[in-house]
């Protein structure tokens, strides 16, 4: 079965920034936050202090991966030139997604430069209060921030692709993503983590709710980190599988990217549980599988045919 990550991660170097400050690599694939913590960013195995182009292809061909997404965010910290070159030299694998910070003095000339110099086709913001922008910034509206970036991208035929965090959050605004919808009916948006539910209480009608709020012919939603959002729960992930059966009834299979979130989440599962949960789930048919791994992608990220 063909298959297309849509949620997929590289760097050079470790240089993520958010509300815990400033992330240094410590080697032996982790890194410690100004704050002191001390995460687990690489399995050791692939890299102590950078996850390059080179080891991410051979992750995704060695796993039976055809053509995968590069995003960005603060967790590992941006890497706009980096991902741009990586599309170029290896354009039978990558298609990379720009960003910055949309508050910055400078982000119309940033937004320009990637999108006319870097010939980007998708930006991604990772608003999160758990590592995105509302963890350094001030709680800010969505919707007031990024609808000038979503009329550009549309006038750009650009894919805009937001991580809103987990229900809770002060960054969860699924009526913000509703509102820009509405208001650029042309323009692709992509939902990241499936709105990123947890096992918290509250958190299952929090996502069927947003969810039913969310439902379009333009809105998709990728499935990377299910299994760790809903950890401690090991393989098969059955509280994973239940959000995924409430996101197939409500906004359909013809919806959903199935994605891996790689490198960070490679600490905890291999790559094959990563796919093989999602088959071995039941839940879709052959047809309704092949769409969520692979076809539905080709409707919202412009891969070359």
């Amino acid at each position: 079965m063909k298959i297309i990550d849509s949620h997929v991660h590289i760097f050079e170097t470790l240089r993520g920034f958010n509300g815990k400050g400033e992330l240094t690599p410590i080697g032996k694939g982790q890194a410690r936050w100004a704050n002191g913590e001390v995460v687990k960013m690489i399995p050791p195995e692939m890299g102590e202090f950078a996850f390059t182009a080179e080891t991410c292809y051979n992750v995704l061909k060695e796993n039976g991966v055809e053509r995968a997404v590069l995003l960005q965010g603060s967790f590992y910290g941006f890497q706009n030139e980096y991902v741009a070159q990586t599309a170029l030299e290896y354009s039978d694998m990558f298609i990379g997604a720009g960003t910055f910070d949309p508050m910055g003095y400078y982000a119309d000339a940033i937004y320009n430069r990637l999108t006319n110099d870097l010939k980007m086709k998708i930006l991604k913001f990772e608003t999160s209060t758990g590592c995105g922008f509302m963890s350094y910034h001030r709680v800010f509206d969505i919707a007031e921030v990024f609808m000038p970036i979503a009329k550009k991208c549309t006038e750009n035929n650009q894919t805009l692709v937001l991580d809103i965090g987990s229900p809770g959050m002060s960054s969860f605004q699924p009526e913000s993503i509703a509102k820009i919808a509405k208001t650029f009916p042309e323009l692709r948006i992509v939902v990241c983590h499936l709105l990123a539910p947890t096992l918290k209480e509250g958190d299952e009608e929090a996502l069927k709710k947003s969810l039913n709020l969310l439902t379009s012919n333009h809105i998709y939603f990728d499935l990377a980190a299910i299994p760790f959002n809903v950890q401690p729960e090991e393989y098969p992930y059955p509280t994973g599988i239940k959000y995924i059966q409430f996101a197939k009834d409500i906004v359909g299979y013809d919806k959903l990217l199935w994605g891996t979130d790689i490198p960070s989440v490679l600490n905890s599962y291999s790559y094959q549980q990563l796919i093989n949960y999602i088959i071995d789930s039941n839940l879709f048919t052959e047809k309704e599988l092949s769409a969520i791994l692979y076809d539905n992608a080709f409707k919202v990220y412009p891969f070359e045919v």
